[in-house]
């Protein structure tokens, strides 16, 4: 598919919806995640990221990636859902810690051809990837969700800095913390 064909376009049909579904679906569920600790959030919120592309898709104007305007997306959605009713009155929910079967449902580790890893290798690689994960989520939001745009979406300074609204500087001086 051609995303690019979908600057300053007014709409998409159905198919286009879920190529781009199919394509960034598990990194907008992911980063939902990673933004609330709340997995049933993260099911919720992404559909309405979705919803959003589908009737919104005339605001993308390939000024950044496709992938950096829909993490934009989720971002404001998080934020504009905590920011509602329903969240200040508590029934938000409680916050699920990240467990080791989460990052292996989550996490795919792509090994090269022809190399199999033994179970004991498997599941010291499992435990490291959850461990790591742990830590991650223990950070303070603003560090913690740099850090996952960095390294789980590989986005750059300059596609995080204006996803964030935050100078070059401030996003390298997080990073680095």
């Amino acid at each position: 598919m051609e995303l690019e064909g979908l600057q300053h376009s007014e709409t998409m049909n159905e198919q286009q919806l879920r190529e781009i579904m199919s394509r960034y679906g598990e990194d907008i569920w992911n980063y939902i995640y990673y933004l609330t600790k709340n997995s049933e959030q993260a099911d919720d919120l992404a559909q309405e990221v979705f919803i959003k592309c589908y009737y919104r898709i005339g605001t993308y104007r390939g000024n950044s990636s496709f992938k950096a305007w829909l993490l934009t997306i989720a971002r404001n959605t998080v934020f504009s859902h905590r920011k509602s009713r329903f969240f200040r009155s508590g029934l938000w929910g409680g916050v699920q810690p990240l467990s080791t079967v989460d990052v292996e449902q989550r996490e795919k580790t792509i090994e090269p051809i022809g190399v199999a890893r033994s179970a004991e290798m498997e599941y010291l690689g499992n435990q490291s990837i959850g461990e790591i994960w742990d830590l991650i989520m223990t950070l303070s939001p603003k560090l913690r969700e740099i850090l996952v745009l960095d390294l789980k979406y590989e986005l750059s300074i300059k596609e995080i800095a204006e996803l964030m609204n935050l100078s070059h500087g401030t996003v390298k001086s997080r990073l680095h913390r």
